[in-house]
């Protein structure tokens, strides 16, 4: 929700005014949403909460209530309007699936906001600590892994049976009094070095500290860059690509019944139409397919020579048929996941690896003597500009190897998902108002960088990694899909055990 602008200047300096030298042991407080978030509204995430856990309706009637939350918080009290929201938003849902929100979708969103002051004074302490009044089942898990926080005093919900049942736990909403009283718990008659906060009800626990600084509310303050936090989100989750604002938000539910009828229609004409026809279809139903560079000629099925393995970089599972869009023709495709529903809606043919090494050599090389087979040797998806660890096993098989550089745009909604159901994956891609695909055919490898010159397959697929990250401006990394799935589901991709978070130090260059 919005806050009160009031002015705290009279009480507390800027934060402009405090120096971030010489504090490595000194402890910070300070608040979320209009602190170290440029936004002062919270209802984007608790709209993000809402849409991955309950859908479309879930975030309909949030959307039905903010009016009445904001009348609350405005005209009664701040913790009346955030009770409200917290009440339609996670009423009924299960715990572990906020959890899983909180760790998977909100960081995306919450690091791309963060106020450049705020961090300055933040990340020069020591010691860091954030109060807010929003449910730290929410923030915790991006405060803790990509800002460093080491407390994160929020507002705690009530459960049942592992469902939440919208009301919070005593002392109520973190705000104000109730801010104060939990400093005081935590710290004890120690006083922290430095309070940072936007509002007036901020003022109680700031007071509390040896400094107080407000961070004043000031249109185009630009937020700091993934650079410059501890840690880059490379792998995050959710269907949402921007963040929902109310009006936003509206758009999204009133666009949803048409854009699934668009998608349907978008699909069918992939599935159904002559391949050589289907690159006219998508560009008339609003889908962008741009082609760069020379693909190779098909094979001629009645010589022995072999089908050309294309090397994808991986966007959507969507890959091997934007390509067979571009080259005109069907291209088989080797997948390590697909949902049944994809396979019966699929234009080309599939074929599922076994994750067992022989028996999918085997395999591919079959398929590569019927003709012309694509493959996307990172395993997974990722959103972020960023490159995965590419799997050697197909440099062996055969020397044919054409590069293939793959992006996409999305303005709504992502194609691709790690704890949903990726059957829906197409669908959500296809929703998108205007989709779009670029792929760029790269020169096929010399034999000289091939595996019959001497070269490993390692060294194969790591240059042919560098070659595709290099035409993308991505940047290379050694995470592989259990990396991913460990970090947003929990798992590994294909069981469910232990919940590991993605440790930072595995981004390297190309």
């Amino acid at each position: 929700m919005g806050t009160s602008t009031t002015n705290m200047s009279t009480v507390f300096p800027t934060v402009g005014k405090c120096s971030s030298t010489g504090r490595e042991n000194h402890t910070v407080v300070a608040d979320m949403d209009g602190t170290l978030l440029r936004g002062r509204s919270s209802f984007p995430y608790f709209a993000l909460v809402a849409f991955e856990v309950g859908g479309v309706f879930r975030l309909l009637f949030l959307l039905l209530a903010s009016p009445i939350a904001g009348f609350l918080y405005y005209f009664v009290s701040e913790s009346a309007g955030i009770q409200v929201l917290v009440f339609v938003t996670f009423a009924g849902m299960k715990v572990s699936d906020i959890e899983s929100v909180g760790r998977a979708v909100l960081p995306k969103f919450y690091s791309s906001d963060i106020h450049p002051e705020s961090w300055r004074v933040f990340s020069s302490c020591g010691k860091r600590c954030v109060l807010t009044a929003n449910p730290r089942i929410m923030v915790e898990a991006f405060l803790k892994e990509f800002l460093g926080a080491d407390m994160v005093l929020g507002t705690e919900i009530e459960s049942f049976k592992g469902r939440a049942t919208g009301f919070v736990r005593p002392p109520g909403v973190l705000v104000g009094k109730n801010k104060a009283d939990a400093l005081k718990k935590a710290f004890g008659e120690t006083k922290p070095d430095v309070g940072l906060g936007d509002r007036l009800t901020d003022a109680p626990y700031m007071a509390l500290c040896k400094e107080g600084y407000m961070v004043p509310a000031k249109a185009g303050v630009k937020a700091v860059t993934g650079d410059k936090l501890p840690k880059p989100v490379i792998f995050h989750d959710g269907r949402l690509v921007c963040k929902p604002t109310p009006l936003l938000a509206l758009l999204i539910v009133l666009w949803i019944p048409i854009g699934f009828l668009l998608a349907c229609l978008r699909i069918a004409a992939g599935s159904l139409l002559p391949m050589p026809l289907v690159y006219y279809a998508f560009w008339a139903l609003g889908v962008r397919v741009t082609v760069k560079g020379t693909p190779p000629p098909p094979v001629n099925k009645s010589s022995a020579v072999s089908g050309v393995l294309f090397i994808c970089s991986h966007r959507t599972l969507l890959d091997p048929i934007f390509l067979s869009t571009a080259l005109g023709r069907p291209i088989a495709a080797v997948t390590y996941s697909v949902s049944r529903l994809s396979e019966i809606i699929s234009p080309i043919k599939t074929v599922r690896l076994s994750r067992d090494r022989a028996t999918d050599a085997s395999m591919i090389k079959k398929l590569l003597q019927e003709g012309d087979l694509a493959i996307c040797p990172e395993g997974t998806t990722c959103r972020e500009p960023f490159l995965l660890r590419f799997s050697a096993l197909f440099a062996e098989l055969t020397d044919q190897l054409v590069p293939v550089a793959m992006v996409n745009r999305m303005s709504m909604f992502h194609g691709t998902t790690a704890r949903g159901w990726k059957g829906m994956d197409p669908f959500y891609f296809f929703m998108n108002p205007s989709p779009a695909y670029e792929v760029t055919f790269l020169n096929k490898l010399p034999p000289e960088l091939t595996c019959s010159s001497g070269k490993s397959s390692h060294e194969v697929a790591n240059y042919i990694q560098r070659v595709i990250a290099a035409t993308l401006s991505y940047e290379c990394t050694s995470f592989t899909r259990k990396d991913k799935y460990r970090a947003l589901a929990g798992n590994d991709g294909t069981v469910a055990p232990e919940k590991p978070l993605l440790q930072p130090n595995k981004v390297m260059g190309c």
